[in-house]
């Protein structure tokens, strides 16, 4: 989860990708290859958030992909190579900026609010591919690092976001603005991860907005922000 002021264009940070640069190829040079290719990438989506990734064939895929089994190879080595080419097309879609929908002028239980918001809807429209990623984090040590650097730079932003709330005497001066930061965006990944993967959350309108609304509350009484209401 990022919490921004919408007016901090210059603290914008560019986490970093979930896709290993290593594993990626130069795209086909021919349409043709890049139809199939993207036809591999989609169809190995599905069977990843089917199967899992351990249980993933690469048969399957090819077989989703309404591809020979030997056209795979063409494109990528194995499950590792295919796994970072739907990531580095993924994760676009999982990012939650958020803060784009308030106005600088809005108080910092706005800009929360549209963050929490932006978080858990990119959460829900991916929750399977999330899932996936925490399996593949469990069973590849790179990838397990790469994510921990992910989330790392969203929390040093939101411990940055925090620091100015506290600077402008919006937010509790006593708290360690990176620890704070820390805590609060752990909270809100594991709501996210109960609440989509798990399945022991919201499962409508109305329920998703008690999440919003919840976690955002926890938020700002963590901080000690006033309520500008």
């Amino acid at each position: 989860m990022s919490v921004q002021r919408p007016d901090a264009e210059s603290d914008s940070v560019v986490p970093p990708s979930l896709a290993r640069a290593s594993l990626l190829r130069e795209p086909p040079a021919t349409q043709r290859g890049n139809r199939t290719r993207a036809a591999l990438i989609e169809a190995a989506r599905v069977v990843f958030e089917r199967d899992g990734y351990v249980d993933a064939r690469l048969t399957d895929i090819a077989k989703e992909a309404n591809c020979a089994t030997g056209s795979f190879y063409t494109y990528f080595a194995g499950k590792d190579e295919i796994l970072a080419a739907v990531l580095e097309i993924a994760q676009e879609d999982m990012l939650h900026p958020g803060t784009g929908r308030v106005a600088p002028a809005d108080d910092p239980h706005a800009v929360i609010e549209a963050s929490n918001r932006a978080y858990f809807e990119a959460y829900q429209r991916n929750s399977r591919l999330m899932g996936l990623l925490e399996q593949v984090s469990n069973v590849d040590p790179a990838f397990r690092e790469l994510r921990r650097r992910r989330s790392d730079a969203f929390v040093q932003r939101n411990a940055r976001s925090i620091a100015d709330l506290q600077r402008r005497g919006l937010a509790d001066r006593e708290l360690d603005a990176e620890l704070a930061s820390r805590a609060l965006s752990s909270m809100i990944s594991r709501l996210a991860y109960g609440a989509f993967v798990v399945g022991d959350g919201p499962g409508d309108s109305a329920t998703f907005e008690q999440l919003v609304f919840t976690a955002t509350r926890i938020w700002a009484n963590a901080l000690r922000i006033p309520d500008q209401t």
